[in-house]
């Protein structure tokens, strides 16, 4: 019996979590919340390793894996700023940044063809970033650690590494398009 599918399973998994985790941030159950997240953050790194481990990439997964990500950290932003636990000004980044990708990868794909994307260093460090940052508002709102100090810089960390892997892939894809207009035939 092949197992190939457990990475885009684990992606699955990872959406349906979405809602649980929302609505518990929003109702104020943070140990409940933190244990979900952290679910939904370990499936997130083990996907990844099994797809590269055991060659079980697929083409959903590459879409899956990053609308997964994006679905559920987007969504635990937004609701912690709702619930004042995250400031908004990062909450806003966030979603300036992966508003950005979004409209870059369809342009690139309306004027130059198909995307071969693949995420990045610095924006696999973003993600890790944001994960535990949230990962600790939600535990100093359960247990009261860490303490508020750690908070601050897990948020300037997750800051900093969202802008500089944003711009990384305006950087990179800027590149791929100005090299594949230079060698696209004149029409």
């Amino acid at each position: 019996m092949s197992l190939r599918f457990l990475p885009n399973l684990l992606c699955v998994l990872r959406i349906a979590l979405v809602y649980p985790v929302a609505h518990g941030i929003m109702q104020g159950h943070y140990p409940m919340v933190l244990a979900i997240f952290a679910i939904a953050a370990f499936t997130d790194g083990l996907d990844g390793f099994l797809a590269k481990r055991f060659g079980w990439s697929t083409e959903l997964g590459k879409h899956l894996d990053p609308l997964a990500d994006k679905l559920l950290l987007v969504t635990v932003f937004i609701c912690l700023s709702l619930a004042k636990l995250a400031p908004w000004w990062l909450t806003a980044t966030v979603l300036l940044r992966d508003l950005a990708i979004v409209l870059g990868a369809i342009a690139y794909r309306v004027l130059l063809g198909p995307i071969q994307g693949q995420p990045t260093r610095p924006s696999k460090l973003n993600t890790f970033c944001q994960i535990l940052f949230c990962l600790a508002v939600v535990a100093e709102a359960a247990y009261g650690l860490p303490s508020r100090q750690a908070i601050a810089a897990l948020g300037a960390l997750a800051f900093v590494t969202t802008a500089v892997s944003g711009l990384d892939y305006v950087m990179v894809y800027s590149r791929r398009a100005l090299s594949r207009a230079r060698t696209a035939p004149a029409a």
